[in-house]
């Protein structure tokens, strides 16, 4: 019997559950937030957390406890831990005990001295390859995860990858209608004002965008807003 058996469902039947909820969510945040959610229900773990990879450097959209994020905060401030490994090599990395592991000595002490003993982090990865960012499990007893608890995650994180993938695509397509909507509201504002046809009005706007150093968004929106254009440096 699985963890998650207890109330009679099947582990089939769950991560179905599990899909739709995720797919159905409203964006990436509430993405990771029902994968944590999940996790404390799942797993044998007290703590759970997704650091998502982005251009920027880690983000830490979803976290079930105030520990989970000082734990990821002693790693960006110390440069050591699990989570570089696993963004960058792409595996799954367990540490039965905070309190004799020795790869991250420093990181390992605190962590156990925050009450966190067992660590499983597991990549969400696409079929590419490419590293989505990395599912957390935090339990307080040492050797806390099983190897059905292990296997779970890796399901876990497969199911995680795809919708956190499919919610920033989402997020990204919506963003880009966003900005070609702005972009057709200023250039009409130009055209309106200055007797310009549609290209001349979306040249104006590139103009201003390269000149100011601005995205052609932004400029598009202070012209809305102000019905002005920004000031060149």
């Amino acid at each position: 019997m699985t963890p998650f058996d207890s109330a009679g469902h099947s582990s089939a039947d769950t991560f179905a559950q599990l899909a739709v909820e995720m797919h159905a969510a409203a964006g990436v945040e509430e993405t990771v937030d029902a994968v944590v959610r999940f996790a404390l229900q799942a797993l044998s773990c007290t703590y759970a957390g997704v650091a998502l990879s982005t251009r920027g450097g880690p983000e830490f959209p979803a976290v079930t406890d105030p520990v989970v994020a000082e734990i990821y905060r002693l790693q960006l401030d110390h440069g050591e831990g699990p989570l570089a490994v696993v963004m960058r090599e792409r595996t799954p990395l367990l540490i039965r005990d905070t309190g004799t592991d020795d790869r991250w000595p420093e990181w390992a002490a605190k962590v156990a001295s925050l009450g966190v003993r067992s660590v499983l982090d597991v990549p969400l990865m696409l079929g590419g390859g490419s590293t989505v960012g990395v599912l957390g499990l935090y339990s307080p007893v040492p050797d806390g995860f099983s190897p059905d608890d292990e296997a779970i995650a890796h399901i876990l994180a497969r199911h995680a990858s795809v919708a956190v993938a499919t919610a920033r695509h989402e997020e990204s397509l919506a963003a880009a209608v966003d900005a070609r909507k702005l972009v057709g509201q200023a250039m009409g504002i130009l055209m309106e004002r200055f007797d310009l046809d549609g290209d001349r009005a979306f040249e104006v706007l590139r103009r201003y965008s390269q000149d100011t150093n601005r995205k052609l968004r932004d400029v598009a929106q202070e012209l809305i807003d102000t019905r002005k254009l920004p000031r060149k440096q």
